[in-house]
C-alpha cells in the first residue's frame, strides 16, 4: 500500500502518500535553523504546523476541482497527497473546452477565496496583519507564532498564482487548453500546452540548479513529467477515439473453473504464455485470477489451494460496445492488465494491456486502418 486514507469527503477518499512526511521533515528543518541562533524547536514546531494548515488548503484546493468536476458528471476516486502537492484520480477529464475551463479555474479560486477569508480573520484577532506581510516580505527568518494568518494567506496566493501559470500539468495549462481548444483541435490544443509546460519546468531547474533550490529542482522534474503524462494520455485518446472492445479484444482465452487448483493456472501458464485466468462457472464469471494472484498464492499456500480461495471477486467488467480509451484507463486506474469481456451476460473474452497497446500501434501508423476502424 503506497497511500492511506485520513476521511472521506462526499464520497471522495482523502489519502495521504507514504512519502508525505517527508515534508514535514523538510518544514522542520527549514523553519528550525532560519533563526540566527541554531537549531530552534520552536522554530521546527511552527514550520510543522503552517505545513499541515497550508495542505489543508491544498485538500480544499483539490476538492474544489473533485466536487466541480462530480457536479458535471465526472466522478472522482480520491485525491493522494503528496510532499509536492495533491492530486485528484478523476475517472474522466471533461472533454468540452467549457467544462475544463470550469473545474480547472476552481482550485486556484479557492485559494484566493481563502485568503480573503483569513484576512478577514484577522481583523478579529491580535494579528497585525499588515505587519505580518512586511515581515515575510522582508525578514522571513523572524517569522513566529503570531504570523500563521499572514503566512497562510501569502502562500494561498502564491499557490493560486502558481497553479495559473499557462503550462501543464498546472490548472493554469487546462485553462490555455480550453481557450485554445475553441479555435484548434483538442490534440494540438494539448500539444501547445505541454511544451510551454515542459519549457517552464527547465527554466525552474535550471533556477533551481544556479540558486541551489532543491525545492524548484524536485517541482521542475513533477511539471515536466506531468506535462508529458498529459501529453502521451492524449496521444492515446486521440488514436483509440472510437475504437470498441469488440475491435481488439481476445476471444480464444482459456479460463478456469473456481474449484480449479492454484496448480493448474500455473501448468496453463507455462503452457500458454496467458498470465491471467476468467474465472467461470457455467459460462458466468465469477473471479478474476492475475499472474499476481497465481504467484502469491503459490508462495503463500499449497498448490492445490482452490481457485475461489485466492481469486479476484471484485473488479470491472467490460462489454462490447464499450470505449477502448475509456477501457484503457479503467485498466491503469484499477492496476490490472486484463479485464473480462461479457457478451450476452456469458463471458466472451479478455481484453488485455497488450491488445489496447497492440491496436495503439497498428493505428498509429496506419491513418488509412484508423479510420476504417474507427467508422466501422
Amino acid at each position: 500500500m503506497t497511500s492511506f486514507k485520513l476521511f472521506t469527503v462526499q464520497g471522495i477518499d482523502i489519502k495521504v502518500h507514504i512519502t508525505f512526511p517527508l515534508i514535514l521533515v523538510w518544514a522542520a528543518l527549514q523553519f528550525g535553523f532560519l533563526g540566527q541562533d541554531g537549531f530552534s524547536l520552536s522554530g521546527a514546531a511552527f514550520g510543522v504546523v503552517v505545513t499541515l494548515l497550508l495542505f489543508g488548503c491544498v485538500v480544499i484546493h483539490e476538492l474544489s476541482h473533485s466536487l466541480t468536476s462530480t457536479w458535471m458528471g465526472y466522478p472522482v476516486e480520491d485525491i493522494v497527497l503528496f510532499p509536492l502537492g495533491g492530486v485528484a484520480q478523476i475517472e474522466k477529464m471533461p472533454e468540452g473546452p467549457g467544462e475544463e475551463l470550469l473545474m480547472a479555474i476552481a482550485g486556484p479560486l479557492s485559494n484566493v477565496v481563502i485568503a480573503f477569508l483569513l484576512g478577514l480573520l484577522s481583523l478579529f484577532t491580535p494579528t497585525n496583519l499588515f505587519a505580518g506581510l512586511r515581515k515575510i516580505a522582508s525578514d522571513p527568518t523572524a517569522l513566529g507564532w503570531a504570523d500563521i494568518l499572514p503566512y497562510l494567506i501569502v502562500t494561498n496566493l502564491a499557490l493560486a498564482a502558481f497553479n495559473l501559470i499557462p503550462a501543464f500539468p498546472m490548472d493554469g495549462g487546462r485553462v490555455l487548453r480550453s481557450f485554445l481548444a475553441t479555435i484548434m483541435p483538442q490534440a494540438r490544443a494539448t500539444d501547445i500546452a505541454v511544451r510551454i509546460g515542459q519549457g517552464f519546468a527547465w527554466l525552474l531547474g535550471l533556477g533551481g540548479l544556479v540558486t541551489g533550490n532543491l525545492i524548484w529542482i524536485l517541482i521542475a522534474v513533477f511539471v515536466y513529467a506531468g506535462a508529458a503524462q498529459e501529453g502521451r494520455m492524449t496521444r492515446i485518446q486521440e488514436i483509440l477515439e472510437g475504437m470498441k472492445v469488440r475491435q481488439a479484444f481476445s476471444r480464444e482465452v482459456q479460463s478456469i473453473s473456481p474449484h480449479d487448483p492454484v496448480s493448474h493456472a500455473a501448468d496453463l501458464t507455462l503452457e500458454s504464455f496467458q498470465a491471467d485466468f476468467p474465472v467461470c462457472d457455467e459460462g458466468q464469471i465469477v473471479g478474476l485470477l492475475t499472474h499476481t494472484d497465481i504467484i502469491r498464492a503459490l508462495q503463500k499456500h499449497e498448490p492445490n489451494t482452490p481457485v475461489r480461495d485466492v481469486m479476484k471477486t471484485e473488479f470491472p467488467v467490460l462489454r462490447l460496445e464499450d470505449g477502448l480509451f475509456e477501457v484503457h484507463q479503467q485498466m491503469q486506474q484499477s492496476g490490472l492488465d486484463a479485464l473480462p469481456v461479457i457478451e450476452d451476460e456469458q463471458f466472451a473474452g479478455l481484453l488485455t494491456s497488450r491488445d489496447v497497446s497492440e491496436a495503439y500501434q497498428l493505428l498509429s501508423i496506419s491513418q488509412e486502418l484508423r479510420k476504417q476502424l474507427q467508422g466501422a
